[in-house]
């Protein structure tokens, strides 16, 4: 049995993590095999990975070694994790994933969508999310929510650097808008995350053997 993989996207803020962590408590109450991880990260390898990302003391890394760091956590990710509970017929759901890449380092890095969606496909093994849910939100404000009490190195990047990342997103929906569905995220988190339900039962009802 072939499980189910579900990716959420959106800006930094946007309620991703907690929605996620709901998404574990829903799929526990239907009988579900669910595995809520994240990116950068997700494995052992792929956190020490994400501390050398986000360390506010490595100013000096370059856009491109930044784009390399997030596919080689992403590769390991897909190895260690996705690909094996996937096999195993389990829900996969990821804070983040190859949409973050493009978006962050293909637009807001201005690498290129297309440099860097090629960087990332030779580690993702041909994996693809069933549904990519992008929250939606203005950046500046959720920015502003994270922030407050300090941030990540990406985090604190400025207003202008997230707004760039939040067009991207827009254009790479655009670009590749299969299993993708987009949720207001500027509402109170539990309407949110009752929208992402009906999304993800929707899912569940066209696919046999997990509901």
């Amino acid at each position: 049995m072939k499980g189910l993989f579900i990716t959420l996207e959106g800006p930094d803020g946007s309620g991703k993590s907690t929605v996620a962590n709901l998404l574990g408590e829903y799929f526990e109450k239907l009988g579900i095999d669910c595995i809520i991880t994240r990116e950068p990260g997700g494995t052992q390898i792929g956190e020490k990975i994400r501390d050398i990302i986000v360390d506010n003391e490595n100013k000096a890394m370059g856009a491109e070694t930044e784009a390399l760091l997030f596919a080689a956590s992403r590769a390991q990710h897909v190895h260690e994790k996705i690909c094996p509970s996937l096999e195993e017929g389990k829900v996969v759901v990821c804070d983040r994933f190859l949409f973050s890449s493009l978006a962050y380092q293909g637009v807001g890095r201005g690498l290129g969508v297309e440099r860097v969606k090629m960087i990332n496909e030779f580690g993702l093994r041909g994996v693809k999310p069933d549904l990519i849910i992008f929250f939606d939100c203005d950046p500046t404000l959720t920015i502003l929510r994270k922030t407050k009490a300090g941030g990540d190195r990406l985090e604190l990047l400025g207003d202008k650097f997230h707004e760039r990342v939040y067009e991207g997103y827009k254009e790479i929906i655009k670009m590749y808008p299969e299993n993708v569905e987009i949720v207001d995220a500027r509402r109170p988190i539990r309407e949110v995350y009752k929208e992402v339900v009906k999304l993800i039962d929707a899912l569940l009802e066209k696919t046999e053997g997990l509901k």
